[in-house]
């Protein structure tokens, strides 16, 4: 049953990770069913981020590596067909930093604070899919360049809200980007760009973490299970994701967060 509870917990990682619906916000809810200790199986969810990461990093392999030679390219020899690579990096960064200081500030509080409060979880959940209702309708036309420094501050501000368990950072910032007017193709990529700045922050510091508490040996066979089950749900996730995005459909995921939230109302409360 051990074995079970950790290969579905890296399935609902690698299905909730890419799509809309919050991952965080599903693992905090099927831990507390499975009575999993949120607090001391931090580990696991240091393995299963970490197979998530791998899985878009495969996806967007070409991308990034373009992406990091025309931002150095364009710092030591300042040739022009590298400045767009080198301000869309700059746009990452611009977008990371609003949850890079929230995220320092407030995440230890809001689990916590959480921890008794279940059900707040669920009304994040019915506030994300009242969000993708909103954008059901967007037409955005600009494209990975035409970013500006305006729209990656509003994207990354509303990328901080997602800090909340049951805020799907990936629905919240396809949302904000197809409010800044972004294609459907742009606001995708845009979306899993910000993702591994944010990703290889919190593996740090989840390596920190290990290095101090060390891993629970008896238990490393269920989290490399989990982690295995995460990566190749996650790669195929993300493909059923962009075609979604791509047919304007994204605004579905909202029934399923609608009838989640109700559930998990009802449950916890």
């Amino acid at each position: 049953m051990t074995l079970l509870k950790y290969i579905i917990l890296g399935i609902i990682q690698g299905i909730t990770e890419p799509l809309p619906i919050s991952s965080s916000g599903h693992i905090y809810i099927f831990r507390h069913l499975f009575s999993v200790d949120i607090f001391n199986d931090f580990n696991f969810e240091i393995f299963v981020n970490f197979a998530s990461f791998i899985a878009i990093f495969i996806i967007f392999r070409k991308d990034v590596f373009k992406l990091i030679k025309g931002f150095f390219e364009y710092i030591f020899k300042r040739t022009k067909k590298s400045y767009n690579d080198f301000k869309y990096c700059l746009m990452i960064i611009i977008g990371t930093i609003p949850v890079g200081i929230l995220g320092i500030v407030l995440k230890d509080y809001l689990e916590s604070f959480l921890f008794d409060r279940v059900y707040l979880v669920g009304i994040a959940f019915i506030l994300t899919a009242l969000l993708l209702l909103f954008v059901k309708n967007s037409k955005g036309k600009k494209e990975d360049y035409d970013i500006t420094y305006k729209d990656a501050i509003i994207i990354g501000l509303l990328e901080a809200v997602a800090l909340v368990p049951g805020i799907s950072r990936s629905g919240t910032v396809l949302a904000a980007c197809l409010l800044c007017s972004l294609s459907k193709d742009a606001s995708l990529k845009y979306t899993f760009m910000l993702y591994f700045p944010v990703s290889i922050a919190t593996m740090l510091l989840g390596v920190k973490d290990i290095i101090e508490v060390g891993i629970n040996s008896s238990m490393l066979g269920y989290y490399l299970v989990g982690m295995v089950f995460s990566g190749i749900v996650t790669y195929f996730t993300y493909k059923v994701l962009s075609n979604i995005v791509r047919n304007g459909k994204l605004w579905k995921f909202s029934i399923y967060l609608i009838i989640v939230g109700i559930l998990t109302l009802i449950y916890f409360l």
